[in-house]
């Protein structure tokens, strides 16, 4: 009975399962996460090799002119190692860590979880997932804040495959896009994209795409060859909070 036991448990029948607790399921950036693994011994005793935990999201990719989700790992970390688990035990490993400032908001389609897994010999790894909702820290929200002020809208917000040039630590980057519905650059641009790139939680860099509205067969000419596109990188610091509104218009100003 043992050894049919064993068989079963490595192909995933009666095996050990895993379970994460989260103390709490909605997080800003740069925020602990925290809670507690929790890992339930099957019908044999087995060796578990790691406990881990990779923090992933969604993102889309163009394939053949169509979008594709794909995932990418943000953050991968080991939590334990090298441990035997006792048929009907039950082991307990607590967890803190930060959550990652380049980690994308959970908004429109994105998706963010945490997964469990287990590396047993010799069987198939039981796994867990959990899903966060993952807020914005202080300097974006005062970039929304902004942008909100001088007339713009978020449109869309969106994880999309990213150009080695443009890219850092990832595969992709999170674009949010925004449209001016009043005040004084309604009418002159058609859509302004940001890209943040943290470097600390009081600095990030930003990434911005000024779109000018076409005027005229010149204009539409440049449009059609993306000649109306303006990028800029700009470096913001909390110190400087009480001046970013009137920063960010002169330069969205500059390039309108």
């Amino acid at each position: 009975m043992g050894l049919f036991n064993k068989v079963l448990a490595s192909i995933g029948i009666g095996s050990a399962k895993v379970d994460t607790k989260l103390h709490e399921s909605q997080l800003s950036l740069g925020e602990q996460i925290t809670g507690v693994v929790e890992v339930t011994g099957g019908n044999v005793d087995q060796d578990i090799d790691d406990i881990y935990l990779s923090l992933c999201a969604t993102y889309t990719k163009e394939v053949d002119d169509r979008k594709v989700t794909k995932q990418a790992i943000i953050e991968k970390w080991k939590i334990a190692q090298s441990f035997v688990i006792r048929a009907g035990e039950k082991k307990e490993f607590p967890f803190s860590f930060s959550l990652p400032l380049d980690t994308p908001i959970t908004v429109g389609k994105t998706r963010v979880w945490l997964h469990t897994g287990l590396d047993i010999k010799n069987a198939v790894d039981p796994s867990d997932e959990d899903y966060i909702r993952v807020q914005p820290n202080r300097m974006m929200n005062e970039v929304f804040r902004v942008m909100e002020n001088l007339g713009f809208r978020l449109k869309e917000a969106e994880c999309k495959e990213a150009a080695h040039y443009v890219r850092k630590n990832l595969p992709f980057v999170q674009e949010f896009e925004f449209v001016p519905t009043s005040g004084e650059f309604r009418g002159k641009l058609d859509e302004v994209e940001i890209i943040f790139f943290p470097h600390t939680p009081q600095e990030c860099e930003l990434l911005i795409q000024v779109d000018r509205r076409a005027h005229g067969l010149a204009g539409l000419f440049a449009e059609a060859l993306d000649l109306d596109e303006t990028f800029v990188r700009v470096t913001i610091h909390e110190q400087h909070i009480q001046t970013l509104q009137t920063e960010l218009a002169a330069l969205i100003r500059r390039y309108a």
